[in-house]
């Protein structure tokens, strides 16, 4: 019995075929080669079309199938994973108004502060778990206000994993999951905020019907059974974000247990029993995968938004014509702390753990006799460790304190000079796995289909890879780097706030 995983990223859509009975990942692919645009209208946004991930899904689909070695005819479960936050509005026909208002948008940032505001911190706190700040509810809010015409046609809106699954089924469903990282979810009532419905002024009807992760999400129509070369009523049974299935994707669903990615966003989450929250809201708290009322499994999320992006607006730049392979090579060709110079990783919209700031990125101390672009290379991805542990500071703040970390051997874990910066600087060892998210969402549909009697089952042909542990000289010397990175941080945290307020 073969499992369907789809991970709608920003970069690009990934699909895999796995085998239910050895977990053995039968084939994979993505669409498009190259990265997908982000659209910018003005600085701070950032927006993508929904009927691009729908068209790119179905090109993934179809090279996956292309690849041979499984019958298409024998999935018999579908699981959605999809990047967090974004806004997806459809009118009562399913069409897409606008398009979707994703993660890394900035405008919305205003509009959340003043609801935390207005609404009270101890409220937000206590019953949303978070600051609205610039999440889904915080967007909705900004089409309210400036796009009335397109709010005005809303009839549901969904998070892009919502929409994925409407256009293979045709039926419209949401999760607690879902609904609490777009900070519509009030944890002490169980249910949609009430708080955050009537502080914006919100129909109860746009919202979706609230299912578990784990269940039927509907059935694939006719139509689209016929163009993916799928069976007809194959359930989609597996919906969650792309860092609870991370989480997910590496076992990591009891408490204490940590997971960590860096993808085009750097995210380290740790799952906890307790409803608890950050009182500034820099680390955020939502619904895991396996949340019950009755069983409190929450994911505290610590988000960079500039993580690959950094790198990629490195290698571009610096190294157009090389591979990410060469890059990272020659990247080991330069010392630890890179000679003195720092990067600060910040140029992809405000940054939650630095209070919703947008602090941008900067390259410093550049020594135009010493440094070389492998100098830059380094500078980069040690930039991005310690971005990583300046977030899991907070986090330990917050009972958030991993004795180990696991990753999927992807990204920019593929290189040896960020891996032995993120131990280094965290000073926590990492498990590394053959793992992405469409493998979990294809265990993860395993699970919603009770094709798997539990998680364990799910999960026990899955080994870890590689082991790295921090390394006492090691770490001693990356404190002084990471020391340094933080006096720039610091500097330039300090010149944002001395900056006048305009009203």
């Amino acid at each position: 019995m073969l499992l369907l995983g789809i991970d709608i990223g920003t970069s690009s859509v990934k699909v895999s075929v796995v085998d239910s009975v050895t977990q053995v990942v039968i084939a994979s692919a993505q669409y498009p080669e190259h990265e997908s645009p982000i659209i910018a209208l003005k600085t701070g946004w950032a927006e993508q079309s929904p009927d691009m991930w729908w068209q790119q899904t179905g090109q993934a689909i179809s090279l996956c199938h292309k690849k041979g070695g499984y019958n298409p005819k024998d999935i018999a479960a579908i699981g959605i994973a999809y990047q967090m936050h974004g806004l997806v509005l459809v009118d009562k026909d399913h069409h897409v108004l606008r398009n979707s208002i994703i993660w890394c948008d900035s405008r919305a940032v205003e509009i959340g502060d003043k609801a935390f505001e207005d609404i009270g911190h101890e409220t937000c706190l206590s019953h949303m778990l978070n600051s609205p700040g610039n999440f889904t509810a915080s967007k909705l809010a900004w089409v309210k206000q400036n796009e009335p015409k397109i709010y005005d046609q809303v009839d549901k809106i969904m998070l892009p994993g919502d929409y994925i699954a409407m256009k293979l089924t045709g039926e419209i469903t949401t999760s607690a999951s879902a609904m609490s990282e777009g900070i519509f979810f009030d944890f002490q009532f169980n249910g949609l905020s009430k708080d955050i419905i009537e502080y914006f002024g919100f129909n109860d009807g746009l919202f979706p019907i609230v299912k578990p992760v784990f269940s039927s999400h509907g059935r694939v129509t006719a139509d689209v059974a016929a163009a993916l070369q799928l069976n007809t009523g194959i359930p989609v049974t597996y919906k969650a974000g792309d860092q609870p299935n991370n989480a997910l994707s590496l076992n990591v669903l009891k408490p204490g247990e940590v997971a960590a990615t860096a993808g085009t966003s750097g995210v380290i989450y740790g799952v906890s029993d307790q409803l608890a929250y950050d009182p500034q809201s820099r680390v955020n708290t939502f619904a895991h995968v396996n949340y019950a009322n009755e069983r409190k499994r929450l994911g505290v999320l610590l988000c960079i938004n500039g993580t690959g992006s950094l790198y990629r607006w490195v290698k571009n730049t610096f190294a157009a014509n090389l591979s990410y392979n060469e890059v990272n090579t020659l990247a080991a060709t330069a010392p630890v702390g890179s000679d003195g110079l720092r990067i600060l990783p910040f140029g992809n919209g405000a940054e939650r753990m630095l209070n919703n700031k947008q602090v941008g990125a900067h390259i410093h101390n550049i020594h135009l006799n010493l440094h070389t672009p492998a100098h830059v290379y380094r500078a980069a991805q040690e930039g991005i460790a310690c971005a990583f542990r300046y977030g899991l500071d907070i986090m330990r703040e917050n009972g958030i304190d991993p004795t180990v970390i696991r990753a999927g051997r992807s990204n920019m874990f593929l290189s040896d000079v960020f891996t032995e910066a993120f131990v280094n600087a965290t000073g926590v060892p990492i498990e590394l796995y053959n793992n992405d998210g469409s493998i979990g969402a294809a265990i993860g549909a395993g699970i919603g289909a009770e094709i798997f009697a539990s998680a364990a089952e799910a999960f026990s042909n899955i080994k870890a890879v590689a082991y790295i542990e921090p390394k006492p000289a090691d770490t001693t010397a990356f404190e002084e780097v990471y020391q340094s990175w933080k006096k720039v941080l610091d500097e330039h945290l300090a010149q944002i706030d001395a900056k006048p307020v305009h009203s």
